[in-house]
């Protein structure tokens, strides 16, 4: 005789109340991914950039250093994106020093945003790409999920720990050309434009996000995937009886 299988479920007392800020949110991709990972959870994201497509419950535009500092302490978790454009590799060295000739800048936002999540006393995940100033608590990769992209990402928590999970070997290469040579992949590139670079029905499909058709915010946006595991990673060091798996 089969025995019915007892699912614990997180209380619907305790999942309302529960409240995730997502700062420098774009379109939204890490909101998403909460969403998936936490029934009822109220995301608020907010960017200095308007942002028509964001997919959470409430949206505020403006600088998200001073949104954290002034209203972070009001949430449960943080996640925080700041932009790549001045921390990555490409913007170092004499890349750096040739964007400078020409008179193009980026900010340096993760010191300042670390500073912020840190004054709220609140557990945090702060994301960014290889070469930034992230610590690499923990590194995620789109093979992990069997996505169309790779996207490795970095990621620093802040009052709470996590497992590293497995990294996969990759199926292939990214489709593209790169360096005068064009290679066939299972992996798309989703970022840049022309040459082979993928369309945005790609990387709808590639990163799982189907509520946006802006090229640019789909290049930018977090596939959920990779939160949805964040989230559901973090709900499981609360307590045991959530049994929460990550």
């Amino acid at each position: 005789m089969t025995q019915p299988t007892v699912i614990r479920r997180v209380p619907d007392t305790f999942l309302p109340r529960f409240r995730v800020l997502d700062a420098y949110s774009c379109i939204g991709g890490a909101t998403k991914g909460i969403k998936r990972a936490i029934p009822g959870v109220h995301v608020t994201g907010v960017d200095i950039q308007a942002q028509p497509d964001y997919c959470g419950d409430v949206f505020h535009q403006g600088d998200a250093v001073e949104f954290i500092r002034v209203h972070g302490h009001e949430f449960d978790f943080i996640h925080a994106s700041p932009p790549c454009q001045g921390e990555g590799a490409p913007t170092k060295g004499t890349n750096r020093a040739r964007n400078a000739a020409i008179g193009r800048t980026y900010p340096r936002l993760i010191a300042p945003t670390r500073a912020a999540l840190e004054s709220t006393g609140r557990p945090y995940v702060m994301e960014n790409v290889a070469g930034s100033e992230v610590r690499k608590d923990l590194r995620l990769c789109g093979e992990m999920f069997s996505l169309g992209v790779l996207m490795h990402r970095y990621f620093e928590l802040g009052g709470w720990t996590t497992a590293q999970p497995a990294h996969p070997q990759h199926r292939g290469y990214v489709r593209g050309w790169r360096h005068g040579v064009y290679r066939d992949g299972p992996y798309v590139a989703a970022y840049g434009s022309g040459g082979g670079k993928a369309t945005v029905e790609e990387i709808r499909t590639a990163k799982g996000i189907d509520w946006s058709t802006d090229h640019l915010r789909l290049r930018e946006a977090l596939p959920p995937a990779y939160t949805e595991w964040i989230a559901r990673a973090y709900l499981a060091t609360l307590t045991p009886a959530l049994e929460v798996a990550a």
